[in-house]
């Protein structure tokens, strides 16, 4: 059997870290990778493990990678706060980590993810999968700040079973995430995206309403698909709002 860290990136998580911590119970190590929260997420992570770093927070891949090569074992499962490890994926874990292949080093896990409380399984969301299980000598994630994923210096599998994923605060925690989510895309973006036209401000997320909505059946959600692709088309339009305005060294 194979030993297993789990990390888990936290900030001001007091409502998630105690469900997330014991959803990863069967994990033979267990980081906390905390960015100095104010709340009480550490005070309840101590009753769960002693492994807890904290870091000044940059962007989510800078404080991933900072994390990986900390762990003890040289498979990881990265868990963010918000996602919670099923039975059946634990189980799923734990029979693959008794022999697990030689030429696979990291996992997909698809996600089942919930909004405004309630399951989404249109809108854009269906088919939403993460690299979360990996080998540590042989994954990092890309240096990109918003939506970073794993680079895999191997080949990677599929598990069956998913992560169950509730994002959702509230409408204006949301709002704010992607906010703040559009200023660093804006950086990421500055790098590949020419001058900026009506196509980028307009069409752009006209565009990402109608693939959300229509095409990627964001209607067969109701109320819930409709709201996710109006914060779709939202989130692509503050991307380059705020391009144009980090061009200009303003806010």
């Amino acid at each position: 059997m194979k030993k297993l860290t789990a990390i888990i990136p936290t900030g001001n998580e007091e409502h998630n870290i105690r469900e997330v911590l014991e959803s990863v119970d069967f994990a033979d190590e267990i980081m906390v990778v905390d960015s100095f929260s104010t709340d009480n997420t550490v005070t309840i992570a101590k009753e769960y493990t002693n492994f807890i770093l904290q870091r000044e927070y940059k962007y989510s891949a800078s404080q991933k990678n900072w994390a990986i090569p900390q762990a003890t074992h040289d498979w990881i499962l990265l868990v963010d706060a918000d996602e919670r490890v099923t039975p059946e994926l634990r189980e799923e874990i734990q029979n693959l980590l008794k022999d697990p292949p030689t030429d696979i080093v990291a996992y997909w896990i698809y996600r089942m993810n919930h909004f405004m409380g309630k399951r989404v399984k249109y809108s854009g969301w269906q088919n939403d999968k993460v690299i979360r299980l990996f080998r540590k000598d042989s994954c990092q994630y890309e240096d990109k700040m918003v939506h970073a994923e794993i680079v895999a210096q191997g080949n990677v599998g599929f598990l069956k079973n998913k992560f169950y994923h509730d994002t959702f605060i509230s409408l204006d925690h949301h709002i704010n995430k992607l906010n703040r989510y559009a200023a660093w895309q804006a950086r990421d973006y500055d790098k590949k995206v020419n001058r900026l036209n009506p196509f980028h401000l307009v069409v752009k997320p006209l565009w990402g309403f109608f693939k959300h909505y229509i095409i990627q059946m964001g209607f067969r959600d109701g109320i819930i698909g409709l709201v996710i692709s109006y914060l779709h088309a939202y989130s692509i339009w503050m991307r380059y709002a705020k391009l144009w305005l980090y061009r200009r060294g303003l806010k």
